[in-house]
């Protein structure tokens, strides 16, 4: 755990609840900054809607301090959702402001995959980049760790990170999981495990296009992210360049930090044993040094987008996530999950917090629907740089929202197949105002291993989301409202899938996979495990080549 986090008894937590209704709003400057914003995207992996402590103050946790401030200094935006339900999909409609269905990423990509994000589509930071900005990553990638598909080949100058899950390869002293994975053996034979633990290769950290270690240690990798994040942003503001800082951290996949105390305290939909309350603290504070830095070099010129790839994973169990209220009952009354992978709320409804002092006001809530995918075109429109013409895109530009406390965000929002019912990338959630249509449900795993039954609605069950935020009683498909919602509904998505089936930018991804893909640094060497002198070897190339460049 960071030293120096600040820890708030309740009292102090009833006068932050009270600050966020007293705290004085200041407008929004000009329209246009004089110069380019900075921006710095943080996308946490696994994290629950209700993770967030300034979305349940009742809960009077502890957990998100630093969060809670950007957000009482900044927007939350309480109907947010990320573009999918699992990861890959998730990144590639972030960094593309398109749905799976038309950037062509519809499910995650593994360790042998041979590919990634479609080449034929344009990334934020290869435009960013073009417009003169530094464009940096740090964290999980997972849209391709091979030759072209690597993000120092995506539009990002420079690299620091896991090219995929931080379960997705073994590590000497592994992360809490469930089951819990082994750690590396160097001397014994390779193996796979069950549950979903790799073990063959070695956990790579990789910076720009080397490994510079593998097996990582995941318990450092918190600190090494951090003085990357400070190096980025304290070097772009020395040149007086702007630049895109893109951190994908996923604290929250595989908890990394251990309980405070055996008796850490829990919930009723929260049971952690408190792995993960001090895993997210932790992720938390990073957050807290990255809006520090940024404040202490260009304050009034950097935006900080926070958001989510996708909600609790929920088959984890105590080493999952809160999704607050969207419990997702009518299909837990049945059996299965109802988080991530899943298109019930708990899925994709994510915490989201924008700051930018001066222009974003302060103590605002934004109840606009909006998801992932507007990260693209909003930072875009911010920056001055046009969309490109050749294709079409699904996220809109939230400026208004974010500057100027519009409430108007998607008329309709589709929630595509994640993992768990129907084919990969399929568009059979609908969500339209308050309401919301499933056209397939079930086949997610919950805590315990109950997986509920696939199954197709014709009609479609809808909710009133205002009405019944956990999503356990559809309404009446006899009535007018249901008859009206279900038409208008039916309308668009198939208006959308014509749009999707009738355009000519249409990527399809690459999913074939090869043994010789996987990251290996030393192929002698079981799990891929660098000689010690062969990773130091690298680190000084490396170090000593940014020296020579005057970068990172």
């Amino acid at each position: 755990m960071a030293e120096g986090t600040p820890q708030l008894p309740p009292a102090a937590m009833l006068l932050f609840g009270l600050l966020l209704h007293t705290v004085s709003q200041h407008g929004p400057t000009a329209d246009k900054p004089k110069e380019k914003p900075n921006f710095i995207i943080i996308l946490a992996d696994d994290i629950g809607w209700g993770d967030l402590d300034a979305n349940q103050l009742e809960e009077r946790a502890n957990n998100t301090p630093y969060l809670n401030l950007m957000a009482l200094q900044g927007l939350r935006m309480t109907d947010f959702h990320s573009p999918a339900s699992t990861c890959s999909p998730s990144r590639a409609a972030i960094l593309t402001g398109r749905y799976g269905l038309r950037n062509g990423v519809t499910h995650n990509f593994g360790v042998k995959s041979l590919a990634g994000l479609p080449l034929s589509e344009v990334t934020l930071p290869q435009l960013l980049h073009k417009a003169g900005y530094h464009t940096a990553m740090i964290g999980k990638w997972h849209l391709g760790h091979n030759g072209l598909y690597s993000p120092t080949n995506r539009g990002f100058d420079y690299y620091l990170g896991i090219p995929f899950s931080n379960d997705m390869g073994c590590t000497d002293i592994p992360g809490y999981n469930l089951p819990q994975c082994l750690p590396c053996d160097s001397h014994g034979p390779q193996r796979n495990i069950h549950g979903g633990c790799y073990s063959r290769i070695g956990l790579p950290l990789i910076e720009n296009s080397t490994i510079v270690e593998q097996p990582l240690d995941l318990w450092t990798l918190t600190e090494q992210y951090k003085s990357a994040a400070l190096r980025i942003i304290h070097n772009a503001s020395e040149r007086g360049q702007p630049y895109l800082l893109y951190i994908a951290l996923a604290h929250m996949h595989v908890p990394l930090a251990p309980p405070l105390s055996p008796d850490a305290p829990t919930t009723d939909n929260h049971p952690n044993s408190g792995v993960y309350a001090a895993s997210l603290r932790e992720l938390d504070s990073l957050v807290g040094a990255i809006k520090n830095a940024s404040e202490a070099t260009d304050r009034d010129n950097t935006l900080i987008w926070f958001t989510g790839d996708n909600g609790p994973w929920e088959q984890k169990c105590q080493y999952a996530g809160s999704v607050g209220p969207f419990r997702g009952k009518w299909q837990t009354s049945k059996g299965g999950g109802s988080a991530k992978q899943t298109t019930w709320e708990g899925g994709h409804r994510v915490p989201t917090v924008a700051y930018w002092p001066g222009r974003i006001p302060a103590n605002t809530t934004s109840s606009s629907l909006l998801s992932g995918m507007d990260i693209f075109p909003t930072v875009l429109s911010l920056a001055g740089v046009t969309l490109p013409s050749d294709r079409r895109y699904d996220g809109i530009d939230a400026t208004n929202i974010l500057l100027h406390g519009e409430q108007l965000g998607h008329e309709f929002l589709f929630h595509p197949n994640s993992g768990a019912a129907g084919r990969f990338g399929d568009l059979q959630t609908v969500r339209s105002g308050r309401h919301k249509a499933f056209y397939i449900t079930g086949a997610a795993e919950a805590c315990g291993g109950e997986t509920g039954k696939q199954q197709v609605h014709d009609p479609p069950l809808i909710f009133d989301l205002e009405r019944d935020e956990a999503e356990e009683t559809p309404l009446d498909v006899k009535t007018t409202e249901y008859q009206v919602v279900a038409e208008r509904i039916a309308r668009r998505r198939e208006k959308l899938l014509w749009d999707i089936a009738t355009d000519k930018s249409v990527s399809i991804a690459d999913y074939r996979t090869d043994e010789s893909a996987a990251p290996c640094c030393d192929l002698t060497q079981t799990v891929c495990r660098c000689p010690r002198l062969v990773i130091l070897s690298n680190f000084r190339k490396i170090t000593h080549l940014i020296s020579d460049h005057k970068t990172y």
